[in-house]
Parts: C-alpha cells; sequence; structure tokens
C-alpha cells in the first residue's frame, strides 16, 4: 500500500476554541501547537500545513503554577548597551496577556519554514466574545 499524501486542496480546516481559564499556561500551549500543526489529522503530514484554526478566549484569566508569576522573567535586548529589558510574568500578563499566550505557543511549534503559516491560524482574544464561527471545543 502506498503513502497518502493529502492535496492542498483536499485539506479541510476546523475551528477550535479553548477557554485559556480552564488549562494552566503550558497545558493550554500544547493542546493548541498540537491542533495548528494538525497532528490530530489521520491526514498528518510533517511536511505539509494541515492544522485547523484555533481560537483562544479569556487570555487574561490563565493559570500558571508554583511562583511563575514572580520569578519567571522575559527578556528584550535593543542592540546597544544597557538596552537589555525584562518583565516578570506577571507585568507582561496584566499588560499582554494574548502575547503570553502566543509567545507560548510559538516555542511549542516547531521552529521551520511552516512555523510562520501555522501562527496565522492561532487568534487569541482577551475577553469572552469574538467574531469566530467555531466547530469544536478543545477539552
Amino acid at each position: 500500500m502506498k503513502t497518502y499524501l493529502p492535496k492542498v486542496k483536499e485539506i479541510k480546516r476546523s475551528w477550535y476554541e479553548a477557554d485559556a481559564s480552564k488549562f494552566t499556561l503550558g497545558r493550554l500551549a500544547s493542546k493548541v501547537a498540537s491542533i495548528l500543526r494538525g497532528k490530530h489529522k489521520v491526514t498528518f503530514t510533517p511536511h505539509m500545513d494541515v492544522g485547523d484554526f484555533v481560537v483562544v478566549k479569556n487570555a487574561e484569566k490563565i493559570m500558571v503554577t508554583g511562583r511563575k508569576l514572580e520569578q519567571k522573567k522575559y527578556h528584550t535586548f535593543s542592540g546597544y548597551h544597557g538596552g537589555i529589558r525584562s518583565k516578570t510574568l506577571k507585568e507582561r500578563l496584566e499588560r499582554e496577556p494574548e502575547k503570553v499566550i502566543r509567545d507560548t505557543v510559538y516555542n511549542m511549534v516547531d521552529a521551520n519554514r511552516l512555523r510562520k503559516a501555522i501562527l496565522r491560524r492561532l487568534k487569541v482574544v482577551k475577553g469572552d466574545t469574538h467574531q469566530f464561527q467555531i466547530d469544536k471545543e478543545i477539552s
């Protein structure tokens, strides 16, 4: 039997919704990364983009365990001397909870040419409402 490779026209994309208030940060990101990549499908192929869309709502209510809110730091560097800036996870969640989830999922998706296309299908929403039509829920 020959190996089946899906054609681009045959790829069907569904919309999934995840409520961030029900998950810890890492567990949510790993589930979302798997669905964005398409690993839950029978037609998964590593070198093709066969994943689905994911909408994450309630981004500001994401949970973390332990003392990560105070101890986990995010660093940015401008390239100049003295240009390193650090923020704790707590500071970042207060200002930009969408970016925290997006960056965590970004780091869980394989670093290859498909990463940019895969992350375009991730939608992170701060509140409980959004304009997307949802097919399935992530539990």
